[in-house]
């Protein structure tokens, strides 16, 4: 049976010479290489999707590949599709490299230049444990389904858009449908989703930044279980302590949370730092947040430029949400996605902050009458969105990655 080999780097030269050699080894059979870390991970999501026999056997990454660093990308390879064995190209063959890609979950390093005879005997000895951890998993182990939880980010345009509100109540939704939800605060310096809920924690998200390992255990510690069933990891109650939380200890806990978790939903405030840009990138669907005036729409459109500039995200792959919609009103969602340039979702919420008040301020925004019309707007956004299981589903979907005009997609 021939092994499929999936190459990955941003060089295009390097790439080409990788699987020139790769398609030399005995048995052996290149897949199209994968340009970048984001491309990588939706091809194996995608294979994993349709079967899990799909998944080729072998993924050789070059250390130059980006925008996710090698190291970390093995690493949540690792977590979402642990039957593939990953082997890191590289020009440094250090003890200290190859101990710490060990740690990432790489199954084998090879130094550059390459060896064929170096490269053939890695890839066949990953390809054999590869196979044999399928052997004793069998395929109907939930542990082979890769494809992971769906990460979903709420930014908002400006302060006080609604993000915060937004995040909260389409996670409710996804776990009041069964999805095992978790709901993180990224807005690190001034997160108010445990004054939403009127909470007292002691742990909070920056528990987790100097953790290079997050073992399900950690991760449990790290977590507030609410009485709805959400599982909460929050912004920390000082709100200079959210510097710890740097884009890479962001990607390492968003990569543990969606092994995990069938929904996470993120809030990542209105401001740009390194967490919330990382969790922006990685997520399946990036919402922004807005209100129908001038000044949100301003801002909306700042922030999509901005997102482009740093290749954080393209405007096409973010998904504008109008909050406090009217009919009256001179701007509407059309009028926004035009000056955008997003995708805009179908659902736009109404304004009606006498529903919000009370709940609002007892700290109890979970107790929303069901007939409100804001609740009832925000849980159609979830079911809009795919996050609310249906009828037909199993306990666990993965690849249930939103409606297909949300789904982030790669060129």
């Amino acid at each position: 049976m021939p092994t499929r080999i999936l190459p990955a780097g941003s060089d295009p030269d390097a790439v080409r010479s990788l699987t020139t050699l790769l398609s030399q080894l005995p048995d052996a059979e290149p897949q199209p290489p994968a340009a970048d870390s984001t491309h990588l991970v939706d091809t194996l999501a995608r294979l994993a999707a349709e079967s899990v026999d799909e998944l080729p056997e072998v993924v050789v990454v070059h250390e130059r590949i980006g925008p996710v660093p090698a190291l970390e990308l093995i690493r949540e390879v690792a977590l979402r599709f642990p039957a593939v064995g990953v082997v890191l190209v590289t020009t440094d063959a250090s003890p200290g490299l190859f101990a710490a890609a060990m740690d990432s979950g790489a199954r084998g390093l090879v130094a550059l230049p390459l060896s064929y005879e170096e490269l053939a005997g890695r890839v066949q000895a990953v390809a054999q444990w590869s196979t044999g951890v399928r052997r004793h998993l069998g395929h109907g182990a939930d542990v082979l389904g890769g494809a992971g939880g769906t990460v979903v980010t709420v930014s908002g345009a400006k302060g006080g858009t609604g993000a915060t509100l937004t995040a909260i109540q389409l996670a409710l939704a996804a776990q009041a449908s069964g999805r095992a939800t978790a709901l993180v605060d990224l807005d690190l310096q001034t997160g108010d989703i445990a004054s939403y809920l009127d909470i007292q924690f002691r742990r909070s998200v920056v528990d987790l930044a100097t953790i290079t390992d997050i073992s399900p255990r950690v991760l449990a510690d790290a977590v507030f279980r609410h009485d709805t069933g959400l599982a909460l990891l929050l912004a920390p109650g000082e709100g200079e302590r959210g510097e710890e939380v740097t884009d890479r200890a962001a990607r390492q806990i968003v990569s543990a949370l969606r092994s995990r978790y069938e929904i996470v939903l993120i809030d990542c405030g209105s401001q740009l730092g390194g967490a919330g840009a990382a969790a922006v990138e990685m997520a399946d669907t990036a919402l922004l947040v807005t209100t129908p005036d001038v000044i949100a729409v301003r801002a909306a459109k700042r922030t999509v430029r901005m997102w482009d500039r740093l290749q954080i995200r393209k405007a096409e792959e973010t998904t504008v949400v109008v909050n406090r919609h009217t009919r009256n009103t001179e701007i509407q969602p059309a009028l926004v996605q035009r000056i955008t340039g997003t995708a805009l979702a179908r659902t736009a919420v109404p304004a009606n902050f006498k529903e919000l008040q009370a709940v609002v301020d007892a700290g109890r925004v979970h107790e929303l009458d069901a007939k409100s019309t804001v609740k009832q707007a925000l849980w159609a956004l979830a079911g809009e969105l795919g996050l609310v299981k249906t009828g037909g589903e199993g306990a666990h979907r993965g690849t249930g990655r939103g409606a297909p005009g949300f789904r982030r997609r790669k060129e």
